[in-house]
């Protein structure tokens, strides 16, 4: 049956940014559609909590502390996620953050090392670490969590947007020289979606989730959960002729 193959029993996965957020709904939807869950980031006790949701679920869940903008930390990780499970199917770069805002003529480089380290340099070295992993177990699937930032940058936020646009030039590359290795790479692109990292903008600039509800043909902003059907096509068989693509999920924002 078509559903069948939307099913990730007895799959492995592996969720940076996974204790809240969208990283926290592809969790729980992965879990529900049969996936053993590894999520981390770098507050356990956060990761706890959605881990006691996983194990709920019925599968097998790992919290796993980590900034993958480390390079150690990238290492330990993947070491303790194979050691736990076995091997790593699925693995989703979903970890990102944009922590102030600023203009291209006020952009420090501590600002451009902590957003570069964590949204492009964390994706690439975490996806070629669990690839090694995913081509010696006849390979897996990988999803890079970008932004629609990517396509059209907003105001202030530019070093987040050029680090989104690089994710979507990795994904096309890591899918190219993957494939040979049955290693697929894809990636998402949402909208505005209430997140911390959002909700964080909309807070700074009230009048900036108003401009965009007005500009989003769907005249609303995003859940996390709304995330969570794209992620699991992507990691499914249902998409297995599928890679080096983006999919958009943002209400329509893009065609205005």
């Amino acid at each position: 049956m078509i559903l069948d193959k939307y099913r990730l029993d007895g799959k492995v996965a592996l969720i940076t940014g996974g204790s809240r957020g969208i990283g926290r709904a592809i969790a729980l939807g992965f879990a529900e559609a049969g996936a053993n869950v590894a999520i981390a980031s770098r507050k356990l006790p956060d990761l706890e909590a959605v881990a006691k949701e996983i194990s709920a679920l019925g599968r097998r869940s790992l919290p796993v502390a980590a900034h993958v903008g480390h390079l150690e930390d990238i290492n330990s990780l993947v070491t303790t996620v194979k050691g736990e499970f076995g091997t790593i199917d699925i693995l989703v770069n979903n970890a990102g953050t944009s922590p102030a805002l600023a203009s291209v003529l006020d952009v420090e480089e501590r600002l451009w090392d902590s957003i570069m380290n964590l949204n492009l340099k964390g994706v690439f070295f975490l996806s070629q670490a669990v690839a090694k992993v995913m081509k010696e177990h006849s390979g897996g699937t990988i999803i890079n969590i970008a932004s629609v930032d990517a396509f059209r940058p907003e105001v202030q936020i530019g070093v987040y947007a050029i680090s989104k646009s690089g994710v979507l030039m990795a994904t096309k590359v890591m899918a190219r020289e993957l494939a040979q290795y049955n290693i697929r790479v894809n990636a998402i692109a949402p909208g505005n979606i209430h997140t911390r990292l959002g909700d964080s903008r909309f807070r700074a600039m009230p009048e900036y989730e108003q401009e965009m509800i007005s500009r989003t043909p769907q005249k609303r902003i995003g859940e996390p959960e709304e995330i969570v059907g794209a992620a699991l096509y992507l990691a499914s068989d249902a998409s297995s002729f599928t890679t080096g693509e983006t999919i958009i999920v943002d209400g329509g924002i893009l065609l205005t």
